[in-house]
């Protein structure tokens, strides 16, 4: 059984674990401010708190704390290896990426996956939407071997976006996302990454935990697989999830 992770972290140290780094960058609600554009997304995208419980399109996967999301970290797919930036989310299952068959004015600033140039890349003809609370994509499923930090995950589905609608991932400072939460949150019923790296047994144990620096710039990241007991101040305490969904749990 999946178990939440609570870590008291403290100051940065090394240790040889699997991790993907983290940096972080303008939020998006910094980037529209700049822009003097702020106050007219936020009309268009009132943030509703409650949202991410609402199945209104049947996939759906709002995307909490949107506007303040600043830590990003690379991940590449393919053979030879195409990089892209991504946001590690818990409140989705789906890896998707642009590709270059998207048109949309948002697939244009950013890193596009283009699968004719991958020796590994398998198509299907599935198809994949996704409906977030301030924006959507839709694409098609291919798999292609993902490599996060030094785990090479063979045969990974994920989503090749055609449309990005609306501006959202237009000032978005990541191409795409990695979801890290349930199957059972999953559009398409594809797998998600972090499943198919515990099911090949890629990871030394079945858990994952992030660490944020207080520096702001360098210092954070992903650990896959593993607990780098240097973050902890009086060890790890275990608490189950109340569902197998978001990780969630139960407080009194």
């Amino acid at each position: 059984m999946k178990l939440l992770l609570l870590l008291a972290l403290v100051a940065l140290a090394q240790c040889h674990v699997t991790r993907i780094p983290l940096r972080r960058g303008k939020s998006l609600r910094q980037v529209l401010r700049e822009n003097g554009l702020l106050e007219q997304f936020l009309e268009r995208h009132p943030y509703n708190p409650a949202a991410k419980y609402f199945n209104i399109f049947g996939s759906s996967e709002p995307m909490v704390n949107y506007l303040d999301n600043e830590y990003y970290g690379t991940i590449s797919i393919g053979t030879p290896a195409q990089e892209f930036t991504v946001i590690f989310d818990t409140g989705s299952s789906n890896l998707w990426v642009p590709s270059i068959y998207c048109k949309s004015l948002a697939c244009s600033d950013h890193n596009r996956f283009n699968p004719t140039k991958s020796s590994t890349f398998v198509s299907t003809n599935e198809s994949l939407s996704i409906y977030y609370g301030t924006g959507s994509m839709t694409g098609v499923l291919g798999y292609d071997t993902v490599t996060v930090a030094d785990i090479h995950v063979h045969n990974q589905i994920f989503g090749l976006s055609e449309t990005e609608p609306g501006d959202f991932f237009y000032y978005s400072p990541f191409d795409g996302i990695l979801g890290l939460a349930f199957p059972s949150l999953a559009s398409s019923g594809a797998t998600p990454v972090f499943d198919n790296m515990m099911a090949e047994h890629l990871v030394a144990m079945d858990l994952f935990s992030v660490y944020l620096s207080r520096d702001g710039r360098s210092g954070s990241f992903v650990l896959f697989g593993g607990i780098d007991p240097l973050y902890t101040l009086t060890g790890i305490r275990w608490i189950p999830l109340s569902a197998e969904t978001y990780w969630q749990i139960t407080m009194d």
